[in-house]
């Protein structure tokens, strides 16, 4: 049956020509999209126009039109958002969670998703046996009690669980910034460069359960690195190369590091980067050096080795067999003081990691996952587990992604999953430098870190011919997401269709009900949750003062819409993701309130009103005895306020945190306990300024 609609509903030659189409494609497509328009129901018709007619080297502008056009009736009270990619039967039917679903003879996911939470301990029990791993002979056991889930009674090391595929297999294709060869490294290439480094680290006098730091880039060599130091039987401390010094020498006090890996310098964008300096400058202990060059590393203290030096000839090591609670990996997550929480990964962590992905990334063996990040980061051991324990292959880039070099590396290297901050997004959209690049071999796109702008994850979706993104929300302290997509559920651009699978929450409103726009709280227990912190009371960070006992505090705000999808906003707590690191505004601030004439600042994050990454804005108090010059250098250049604020931002916390805007205030609003009011400032940015305003970027 032909259904009618109204002329004004039609799409027209000149309105596409506006979109950068010629004369005679606008006219076949005008065409052939008013057929479908008056054939077909809106999510049946976006579904033909997405997969017959709109291709990669449209313009955006006509993918954009073409979407808010077929969707421009769509009922998103009762549907929830448009959906820009739906599940083929072959996807559904190939899909992992599919078969998990037809063992358990459960019919729909929503089922399956009620199933995994009401037996966590069996749900886990199945995904350790699904993933291949490596426990002792008998079977292993998972047992929950109130708000924990452990693995009892054994003992194994979660790394000899990454070199299940086949030793000829490509477990890394590699890639250096300016040289277009492509490295692959299989996965008995892999397991003997690991076996090295442990047998080096036993050499340099490092025991089972000490800690080791790494501050590289993520390589084939600091892969290494991590799976020997695991491997050994030692905890890895993580450590972004992007640091400062005072931000390593931090973070090696915490985690009471033995050694740090390092490299003499990074080279990206043209530019050469110091790195091993910095290691010095932190007063780091020994000191592992790896050369960017072919030139070779060279040790400027008596202690410290080159790569070649500590590198251990024997390829051969017997996993050190640890408790399943031990130490593998101690990363850092922001809260609301100064100090970054130290969060330990143990050797139950990975499996939640290897579990997102192969139930909602639908990571397959021959797999090849890239995801722009590093070692510094949760997503670099993620993106380790995800991908060996799978049986997949890791492609990593080492060098500045944002341009079409790291495109044309997606393209060659053939991945399958591409993994995003909304930041690097942004930046391929503005610039164009994606458009024409081969991207046929993506399946999924997957962005975490911080919250998506709806019409730049429609442009991800649109570079290789409508693929999903799998939203990816949750932290270091989960080990993987609380909240995400999968395959086999249609895809909405920026919108969350399900919680993770093992894991449930709920949203609470100011007054601590529940509501449907709210507070995340989980619901434990799940293998991922963290159970201590080095640096701080973990049942005072996560449990006191929820609204309800056993819920867990989390900090995100989430809006639950119809149709299942959920919809963040960002943090209700004074943390911030910014280009992806989370950050907490106290250690914003005590950078900054060093500057001279400062009194006190305010850093918040503001989201942008189309959605997308918060923008950081600071607040500035000026010393009342501040010069009279400095005064006069607010009100007339406030820019140059901001080039000193952002300066000491850049060399003292991290050059990739980036000052959105200034704004000098006479005073900050505080509570009647005297606390800064960082919401207020949030909700109502313009109402306290009072003397002198400046958009950085």
């Amino acid at each position: 049956m032909i259904k009618t609609y109204p002329n004004a509903m039609r799409t027209t030659e000149k309105q596409l020509i506006a979109c950068g189409l010629e004369k005679t494609e606008a006219s076949q497509i005008a065409a052939a999209v008013n057929s479908l328009l008056a054939e077909k129901a809106a999510a049946d018709c976006w579904r033909a126009v997405s997969r017959d007619i709109l291709l990669p080297r449209h313009p955006f502008a006509l993918h954009q039109f073409l979407y808010e056009k077929v969707y421009a009736d769509w009922d998103t009270a009762t549907h929830g958002p448009p959906p820009a990619w739906f599940p083929s039967e072959t996807d559904i039917a190939q899909a992992n969670i599919t078969q998990l679903m037809k063992k358990l003879q459960i019919e729909t996911y929503r089922e399956f998703h009620a199933w995994s939470v009401d037996n966590r301990a069996a749900f886990w029990e199945m995904m350790v046996e699904t993933l291949g791993i490596h426990v002792p002979p008998k079977p292993l056991k998972v047992e929950t009690a109130g708000i924990t889930l452990t693995i009892t009674d054994c003992a194994y090391n979660i790394a000899e669980s990454c070199f299940n595929a086949d030793d000829d297999a490509p477990a890394i294709i590699a890639q250096s910034e300016g040289d277009a060869t492509l490295r692959t490294f299989t996965y008995r290439e892999l397991e003997r460069l690991t076996n090295r480094v442990a047998n080096g680290l036993v050499d340099i006098g490092i025991e089972t359960g000490d800690a080791v730091a790494v501050d590289m880039p993520m390589n084939v060599e600091s892969i290494a690195i991590y799976l020997g130091s695991v491997k050994a039987g030692c905890a890895v401390v993580s450590i972004a190369d992007s640091f400062a010094p005072d931000e390593i020498a931090t973070r090696n006090r915490i985690g009471k590091a033995k050694a740090i890996f390092t490299q003499d310098a990074i080279y990206r964008g043209g530019k050469r980067l110091p790195l091993y300096e910095k290691v010095i400058a932190a007063d780091a202990p020994k000191a592992i050096v790896l050369s960017a060059t072919k030139d070779g590393a060279q040790s400027q203290r008596e202690e410290d080795l080159t790569w070649n030096d500590f590198l251990s000839e024997r390829e051969t090591f017997t996993a050190v067999q640890c408790h399943p609670e031990a130490h593998t990996n101690i990363l850092f997550s922001s809260g609301t003081t100064g100090e970054p929480k130290a969060i330990p990964w143990t050797h139950t962590t990975p499996i939640k990691c290897a579990a997102d992905a192969f139930l909602h990334h639908d990571i397959h063996p021959g797999d090849v996952l890239a995801w722009p990040t590093n070692l510094g980061w949760m997503m670099g051991p993620w993106l380790i587990y995800a991908s060996l324990i799978n049986r997949a292959t890791i492609a990593t880039y080492n060098g500045v992604p944002t341009g079409r070099e790291f495109g044309t590396f997606v393209q060659n290297a053939k991945v399958s999953l591409l993994g995003v901050v909304p930041t690097l997004v942004r930046a391929w959209k503005n610039s164009g430098c994606m458009q024409g690049l081969d991207w046929r071999a993506i399946r999924a796109f997957s962005s975490t870190g911080e919250c998506s702008n709806p019409e730049e994850m429609l442009f991800l979706m649109s570079l290789a011919g409508y693929q999903p993104v799998i939203e990816y929300c949750g932290g270091t302290e989960i080990g993987g997401a609380y909240v995400t997509g999968t395959r086999v559920q249609p895809a909405a651009p920026s919108i969350f269709s399900t919680p993770a699978l093992g894991l449930d929450f709920v949203l609470c409103d100011e007054d601590g009900n529940l509501a449907d726009n709210g507070e995340v709280f989980i619901v434990p227990p799940s293998i991922g949750l963290s159970t201590s912190l080095l640096n701080a009371n973990h049942d005072d960070v996560y449990f006191s003062g929820t609204p309800q006992p056993d819920l867990r505090r989390h900090g995100d705000a989430l809006e639950r819409l119809a149709n299942g999808y959920y919809r963040i906003h960002g943090r209700v707590d004074d943390t911030m993701n910014l280009s992806g690191i989370k950050v907490s505004s106290a250690e914003i601030e005590e950078v900054l309130n060093t500057v001279e004439g400062i009194r006190e600042t305010a850093a918040v994050a503001v989201s942008p009103k189309d959605g997308g990454p918060s923008r950081l804005v600071i607040y500035v108090v000026v010393e009342n005895a501040a010069s009279q010059e400095i005064r006069e250098v607010c009100m007339l250049k406030p820019h140059l306020w901001g080039a000193c604020l952002q300066a000491a931002l850049s060399q003292r916390l991290n050059p990739l945190f980036r000052i959105h805007e200034v704004v000098i205030v006479d005073a900050l609003p505080r509570t009647a306990s005297n606390k800064v009011m960082r919401r207020l400032l949030r909700s109502q940015k313009t109402a306290f300024l009072s003397i002198a305003c400046v958009r950085m970027g």
